[in-house]
């Protein structure tokens, strides 16, 4: 009785991971075999002499598209998470409307105009680009932060405390993992967008999976457009499903 309930468990964890895993070898695939593809491209384009990008490797590009985004989220999470948790402490609450207003802020200005503001002091390259996704990821990551720990039961906390916990353990044992549900959305938010949106790098020398699409504009060639979007999305949707796997894990 006992291995049959391992074994079913263990069957229904692995259907969790399904999805994350087909997107993953769907994209992998995309990537490795799309000068097969040249066929139905060259429906598309039927003037053009190349219909498949061919100026960089496509796994390349992809690594290099996680690496920025990667990066930014990283910085996101931290600054973010840092920031919502600082203005929920006792001697922090006066900052709280100007932390979440700041992070607001950051999301209404376009990452175009981030761009063509941070170029002439950060150069060419990846920099500016996670400069722009770092600020256009916080807001989702400040909002749910905030809410999933302003949303915990007061009664909660009054029990931790009772129990003898300082304010740091309260924050790491209590609030936290009760609030690890809603900020992993906020998280999953910000990184989801950001993959979309980190495709505009690609015009400030950063080279990532919005080379193909630059180049297709540039050029007038919609098979590339088509390209850079296709692998794009695919991978919007490897990293989303595999949010939406660790989001159902029940929280410990």
């Amino acid at each position: 009785m006992t291995r049959a309930l391992t074994w079913r468990a263990g069957t229904q964890a692995g259907r969790r991971w399904l999805a994350p895993a087909v997107w993953l070898l769907l994209l992998l695939a995309a990537c490795l075999g799309m000068a097969q593809l040249e066929g139905l491209f060259r429906l598309v384009e039927p003037d053009s002499r190349a219909v498949v990008y061919a100026r960089a490797d496509f796994l390349v590009l992809l690594g290099r598209h996680l690496l920025v985004v990667g990066v930014a989220g990283l910085l996101a999470i931290l600054v973010g998470v840092g920031a919502a948790v600082a203005v929920t402490r006792p001697g922090g609450r006066d900052f709280l409307p100007l932390v979440a207003q700041l992070a607001s802020i950051g999301q209404t200005f376009p990452p175009v105009a981030v761009l063509a503001l941070a170029v002439p002091v950060l150069g060419f390259g990846t920099l500016p680009i996670i400069v722009a996704l770092v600020l256009y990821g916080l807001l989702p990551i400040v909002r749910n932060t905030l809410a999933g720990i302003e949303g915990i039961d007061p009664g909660v906390r009054e029990a931790a405390r009772g129990m003898g916990m300082t304010g740091g353990q309260l924050l790491r044992q209590v609030e936290l993992p009760l609030a690890a549900p809603v900020i992993l959305a906020g998280i999953r938010t910000s990184v989801t967008i950001n993959i979309a949106t980190a495709a505009i790098g690609a015009t400030v020398g950063a080279s990532n999976l919005g080379d193909p699409i630059i180049s297709g504009i540039v050029n007038g060639n919609t098979a590339y457009v088509l390209q850079g979007a296709v692998l794009i999305g695919l991978l919007a949707l490897t990293v989303d499903s595999l949010f939406a796997r660790l989001q159902s894990r029940p929280v410990r």
